[in-house]
């Protein structure tokens, strides 16, 4: 079975890991070493495909911070090609638009949705964004059919998502 990887890089990231059926098989936040890191990729097997968010060091960041965020997000990209894993790097605000979530930086946003998609899993700040990367992922890979089903913004009133179908070819 076909495993999907979602990288959130950062000391406050994650990992998550979909099966093609879309079931989580790992959800948690940034593994402390390169080992660890090695070891959950290695979960999804071989053949798996992933996303590693494409981001970089912002003014804000010292340039300590700068240099070791630069550090782990090339050890990252090195543990993804050492445990086989082919990967796409994507912009927060691609894969954020595919999924209908632009979160313009409020993290509830990507973890209200994440709780909606994969309820049976305990969702955090932390794991959130990395569910949803590895979610848009399997589709993106997956050769996702016509009729695959988006999620659409909800209608004004309290914030519900909800799904609905289309035929106009989008993959999402």
């Amino acid at each position: 079975m076909a495993a999907y990887v979602g990288v959130d890089p950062g000391v406050g990231g994650a990992i998550a890991i979909l099966l093609d059926d879309g079931t989580v098989a790992h959800a948690a936040g940034m593994p402390e070493t390169d080992r660890d890191v090695l070891d959950v990729l290695a979960i999804a097997g071989d053949g798996a495909r992933g996303v590693l968010e494409r981001v970089s060091a912002s003014p804000q960041m010292g340039v300590s911070s700068s240099f070791t965020f630069g550090k782990s997000y090339g050890a990252l990209r090195m543990a993804l090609v050492a445990a086989g894993v082919a990967f796409d790097e994507v912009l927060p605000a691609a894969w954020q638009k595919a999924l209908g979530c632009r979160t313009r930086g409020d993290k509830s946003i990507t973890k209200r949705l994440a709780q909606q998609m994969f309820p049976a899993v305990k969702v955090t700040n932390a794991n959130a964004e990395a569910l949803l990367i590895a979610e848009y992922c399997r589709r993106l890979h997956r050769g996702a059919p016509q009729e695959e089903l988006v999620l659409t913004p909800p209608p004004p009133g309290p914030p519900k998502w909800r799904f609905r179908a289309t035929a106009k070819g989008d993959l999402f």
